[in-house]
């Protein structure tokens, strides 16, 4: 069984496509940290369970696996939607690798030249890092997650946190897209929000703590 859990804040504008993509799921978790649009409205529509959560998307998705149920968690952002086929790969990776986490490809839903140079510079820091961060999803066994310490309060870099204590070792990566909203890259610019996001990265690993870079990353 897989659980789809997703933490939203004024999602609707993107939340809509992201549940159509994961209908094949078993069960489908929204964690709404107090939307004041139709995001709620809009996960009820589509049979999601909705839950509220204090604000925060690490709390938002602590939340979320406390609830859920299935013994597989998928966590995803509301901004980022499934391509076709990634309920298969995800039964093909716990057939195979039932002691390993797993993430998707990225591809940002944009047409230009730069938002393939993203998607390239990505897939580069998932193949020598192995750091993928929350817009390419995360698959992942309860009993892995519980046994790593499962998401932690933090308002930025869960993801990352997170990663990082389940391991190279445990991770793998997955053929199918995670299409994700370029919106912060064309409302920042392409180059400013990339290099923000690197600043972030190298800070949080110097010990900046999340708190000063979610101020920082806007």
């Amino acid at each position: 069984m897989i659980s789809v859990i997703i933490p939203a804040l004024n999602a609707a504008a993107t939340l809509g496509a992201c549940l159509a993509a994961v209908r094949e799921a078993d069960e489908i978790l929204v964690i709404d940290g107090g939307s004041v649009d139709a995001t709620a409205a809009l996960a009820e529509a589509a049979g999601a369970r909705l839950l509220g959560s204090a604000r925060g998307r690490g709390t938002q998705l602590a939340a979320g696996a406390a609830a859920s149920k299935g013994d597989w968690l998928l966590f995803l952002h509301a901004d980022t939607r499934l391509a076709p086929g990634w309920r298969e790969s995800a039964e093909r990776h716990i057939a195979r690798h039932a002691d390993r986490a797993a993430c998707f490809r990225l591809r940002l839903d944009a047409g230009e030249w730069q938002a393939r140079l993203i998607e390239a510079g990505v897939a580069l820091r998932v193949k020598l890092l192995a750091l993928p961060y929350g817009d390419q999803g995360l698959l992942i066994s309860r009993a892995l997650y519980e046994a790593v310490g499962g998401h932690r309060p933090l308002p930025l870099m869960e993801d990352v946190d997170l990663v990082r204590r389940i391991g190279r070792a445990r991770l793998a990566r997955l053929g199918v897209d995670a299409v994700t909203s370029p919106r912060r890259w064309r409302s920042d610019g392409w180059l400013r929000r990339s290099g923000r996001n690197l600043l972030c990265l190298l800070l949080y690993r110097f010990g900046m703590n999340a708190e000063r870079l979610a101020r920082l990353y806007g």
